[in-house]
Formats: structure tokens, C-alpha cells, sequence
């Protein structure tokens, strides 16, 4: 078995350095169970960030079907078969009615490109409208529709048919406070106007119903109500993202656009979808299924495989059988409530809904400015105290909570605990 320095060592000679690596001292996780990991030393961790194995690490019921699946079968979907069939309809029972046609691929990334590729054919327009701060995914395409990646290190912009609406940051956006939803809204409507001034069509609008890197943004109320009239109303096509915030994260409802009160056109999934597994989905209307289907196949070589859809209908059951929902909305809740008892001069705004919970730390309160280095410096901190969370935001200030669904009272106990000794020890 390789020792850590060793596998640093080719990792640096094999992998691309454009990969990043958590925390100053890297650790090396060897074993992962529940909410908790396990570095090579034995040190255990309290994962407070990955939401990807969304019903805890090697849970054994998924290990069990994978198992299964794998020394029966495991091909293409040119076949017919009863997995992805009856996957297909577990997973459109959970969304609105009429959002009951899927299309599966690997990864949250092909999903959002997919589902830009299919407004596209059937706006004929690639006039894409985003979020400030947004991010969609690691395809070129994403990139493009990502100001997250295309404005901030080694971007070059966004192209001339992606059109930016200032993010809905009601802490230290454009517009701020309680009441700035028609300010944002106006901005939407700029754009739509800009638009069709230049004689084109609006094709797609892409967002997070809670933006993730964007900040762990909660919209102002009614935000995406209001924005999604006006897309459909000028033909556009909304596009939910729920790639970091679906399956009954948010505790009060299933998905991320139910607590802003509105029905997209097309939902994108993945990430915690198979609980580390790679499978993805686009979920659409069967009408808008129909006028894709223009003669040109859409065909995925592993997207929806008999072993991706065993473990993604067993993530399903997992999260009905385990409450898991409910034990959102009650932790998320208790979570909520214990950090926002801290009283420290680096706390600016404590936000979040179920399990998704962000923490913006500024410098000064009237200025509002990023506490960018100490964000991290309490990041690393957290990691030395057993506690793993990360910083995101498009200054990367915001303390990021998005841990395994199984994260229980006295998780959220430790985790607050901690992060209020480190603020008063260190700051």
C-alpha cells in the first residue's frame, strides 16, 4: 500500500495540476461510512459538505443492489428493460404532473448540456439567460452559461448569446434587503427586451432554485414566479438545476424550485441522485420530449444502464424508509436556529433551507467587505477540529454546510461548537 507522500507524488506527475485539492494539508480519506470519513491514520472526520452521498457513504443497501445488478447484467438501453422503465416512473412520481419524460446521462454535467441542447432545437435560438455567480457544470458549453467559472481565475467572459442577471444576493447584491424582487425582475426584463431588440428569440433560462457556488443563495420571494411568466411568455424555456439541491435536501419540499412555488419545463439532476454513483437526468414534458425528437437520436452509451438505475431507484426508497426528508427539515431547521446564537463580528448573514445552509463572514458591517482569508483560514480550522466543510461564494466567504441527509442533532451539535470556539480562539 502506498503511503501518502508517494501517492502525493504520482498524483502531482499524473493528474492535472487544474485539479484542486481540498484543505492547506490535503488529507488522505481511506474509508467513509455514514456521515462520517476516515483518513489513513484513523482520524475520523464529520463530513458537513458532501451532498453528492446524499444518503451517507457506503450505505449497504446501495452497495447490495449495485452488487446484484453487476453479476447480472449491466448494457446499454437498447434493450428492453424492466430497471430504467420502472426507475423512470419512480423518479417522475416525485416531480409535478406532466414533468414525466426522462432522459438519463452520467453526470449533472450532461444533463444541463442536454437540457440547453434541447431549448435550443425547439427555441431555435441559443439566447441563454443565468444568474450572476451561477455555475452549471464542467462542459464547455457550461462553462459558457457559468459566470461563476467564465468571470472569475482563466475565464474569458461570457459569449454574446449568454446574458447575466445580476445574482439575487439580498445580503450584498446589486439591490439589497427584504424588498428587492421587482429590482431583480426589472433586470430580467431588460434582458428580454435587449433580446428581442436585436431581432432574436429568448431560448432558455437556467438557474438554481437556491444557488449553490453562487453563495448558498436563498431568491428573494416570488423571484422565480415572476421570472418564469416572463420566459414563458416571450416562448422561452426554464430550466431548473437541481444538481446540489434536489432530493429532499430541503427538508419542507423534494426539490429546490417547490419552495419558490413554481413548475419549470425542464428539471436536471444528478450528483446525490445515486449517491456517488455517476447517473444524471433530464425530466421534461412529454410535448417538449416530442418536438426534440426531430430525427436526430439522442443516444447515451451508460446513461440509464440497468446497475445506474438499480442504485437510483434505491436511493429513492432509502430516503422514503429513512425519513430522510423529515430528518431535513428537523436538523436543517435545529442547524439553522443554533448558528444563528453565535455572536461573533465575522458573522454577516446566516442563510439555508433544510440541509443546505451557508455562512457569510465579512470584515465590516457597514462596508460589507469579504472575509475571504479568514474563511478559509476557519475552513482549515474545522478540518483540524474533525469537521469537514468548505467556502464558496463568488468571493469564496461563505462557510458552505451541505452534509450527507443522515446528519443528525448532535452533528449539528459538534459542528456549531466548534466553529464558535475557532471564531472566538482564532479571531
Amino acid at each position: 500500500m502506498l503511503n501518502r507522500n508517494e501517492i502525493f507524488k504520482l498524483r502531482k506527475a499524473h493528474l492535472a495540476p487544474s485539479l484542486s485539492m481540498s484543505y492547506n494539508t490535503p488529507l488522505h480519506i481511506v474509508k467513509g461510512f455514514g456521515q462520517y470519513l476516515y483518513d489513513s491514520e484513523g482520524n475520523r472526520y464529520l463530513d458537513a459538505v458532501n451532498n453528492i452521498q446524499h444518503v451517507g457513504h457506503s450505505h449497504p443497501k446501495i452497495a447490495k443492489v449495485a452488487e446484484k445488478q453487476f453479476r447480472k447484467l449491466n448494457t446499454n438501453t437498447r434493450y428492453i428493460d424492466e430497471k430504467i422503465v420502472k426507475y423512470a416512473k419512480a423518479l417522475t412520481d416525485k416531480l409535478p404532473e406532466n414533468l414525466d419524460v426522462c432522459f438519463f446521462t452520467n453526470s449533472g454535467s450532461e444533463a444541463n448540456d442536454l437540457a440547453l441542447r434541447i431549448a435550443r432545437t425547439i427555441t431555435n435560438s441559443n439566447q441563454t439567460i443565468v444568474l450572476g455567480a451561477g455555475y452549471h457544470g464542467n462542459l464547455s458549453s457550461l462553462v459558457d452559461i457559468s459566470p461563476y467559472k467564465h468571470e472569475g481565475p482563466g475565464g474569458a467572459g461570457a459569449p454574446d448569446f449568454v446574458h447575466t442577471i445580476p445574482r439575487p444576493d439580498k445580503f450584498r447584491g446589486k439591490y439589497r434587503g427584504d424588498n428587492t424582487v421587482d429590482a431583480y425582475v426589472s433586470e430580467v426584463i431588460k434582458i428580454i427586451d435587449n433580446i428581442k431588440q436585436n431581432k432574436k428569440n429568448v431560448s432558455a433560462f437556467m438557474v438554481e432554485s437556491l444557488m449553490g457556488c453562487g453563495g448558498q443563495i436563498v431568491l428573494p420571494e416570488s423571484f422565480l414566479k415572476k421570472t418564469f411568466k416572463l420566459i414563458n411568455d416571450v416562448g422561452g424555456i426554464n430550466i431548473a438545476d437541481e444538481v446540489q439541491i434536489g432530493f429532499g435536501r430541503m427538508g419542507s419540499s423534494f426539490w429546490g424550485f417547490e419552495t419558490c412555488d413554481v413548475i419549470p419545463d425542464i428539471v436536471t439532476l444528478g450528483k446525490s441522485m445515486g449517491n456517488g454513483h455517476p447517473i444524471a437526468a433530464v425530466v421534461t414534458t412529454k410535448e417538449i420530449a416530442d418536438k426534440f425528437n426531430n430525427g436526430m437520436e439522442y443516444f447515451n452509451s451508460f446513461g440509464g444502464n440497468p446497475v445506474s438505475c438499480s442504485i437510483g431507484n434505491e436511493v429513492l426508497n432509502i430516503i422514503e424508509d429513512e425519513d430522510l426528508q423529515k430528518n431535513a427539515l428537523e436538523v436543517g431547521s435545529y442547524l439553522i436556529t443554533q448558528l444563528r446564537t453565535l455572536d461573533h463580528p465575522l458573522i454577516g448573514d446566516i442563510r439555508g433551507i433544510g440541509l443546505f445552509v451557508g455562512i457569510e463572514l465579512i470584515k465590516n458591517k457597514e462596508l460589507l467587505s469579504p472575509a475571504t482569508s479568514e474563511a478559509k483560514l476557519i475552513e482549515n480550522h474545522m478540518k483540524d477540529h474533525g469537521i469537514l466543510i468548505s467556502t464558496d461564494g463568488p468571493d469564496h466567504n461563505v462557510l458552505k454546510i451541505k452534509p450527507p441527509m443522515i446528519f443528525n442533532h448532535e452533528n449539528a451539535d459538534e459542528l456549531v461548537y466548534n466553529l464558535s470556539s475557532i471564531l472566538n480562539k482564532n479571531f
